[in-house]
């Protein structure tokens, strides 16, 4: 199996990775944090996944989709720190100004999970971001040790996916997903 990472450009293939099998279930289409809260909770049903239809149509796209050939397979998000809520946590410490880029959500789909298609989405992820000039990507992942996090809660990735992709940690945050700490992982570009 082959993998590409692509920017997620077309609705189509990233409704395929994010989307609810009705279209009019209200899931989350991963705009929690690309949001404003009161966005976010003011669209409900139809009205997320066309909110996404206009996110991927912008530059740049709000993330990365992975392929196995022309099948869509996997999703990241990653996007402008400034244009996330990432920019006024009160639980994800801002370590300096720079204009870095937030990578905080990995999903890949049923069927597909075991094959190393996370790794894939990270470095697809960072090249993307490279690519437009990022000095640097955050990411926000939980300090699991080892232990098993819930499917529901593994969207954030695991410390030691983001290290196997070269990221150390640079922080402890205050925020904490299914029992386990989260960290401020972050890769430096400008190497």
């Amino acid at each position: 199996m082959v993998i590409e990472v692509r920017p997620a450009t077309g609705f189509e293939d990233t409704a395929a990775v994010l989307g609810p099998r009705s279209p009019d279930a209200n899931v989350c289409w991963c705009l929690s944090y690309r949001l404003t809260s009161k966005e976010n909770q003011s669209l409900v049903r139809t009205a997320r996944g066309e909110r996404v239809r206009g996110l991927v149509r912008e530059d740049p796209p709000p993330g990365v989709l992975a392929y196995d050939g022309a099948e869509p397979v996997g999703w990241a998000a990653i996007h402008p720190r400034a244009d996330t809520s990432f920019a006024k946590s009160r639980k994800i410490p801002h370590l300096d100004e720079a204009a870095v880029w937030s990578l905080w959500c990995l999903r890949v789909r049923p069927g597909h999970r075991g094959q190393g298609i996370s790794h894939a989405l990270v470095a697809g992820a960072v090249d993307f971001a490279r690519a437009a000039g990022a000095p640097a990507v955050e990411a926000y992942p939980v300090d699991n040790r080892g232990a098993k996090v819930d499917l529901t809660m593994a969207y954030v990735g695991t410390r030691s996916l983001f290290e196997a992709a070269g990221f150390t940690k640079a922080a402890q945050t205050s925020s904490a997903l299914n029992g386990f700490p989260r960290v401020l992982m972050r890769l430096d570009l400008n190497i």
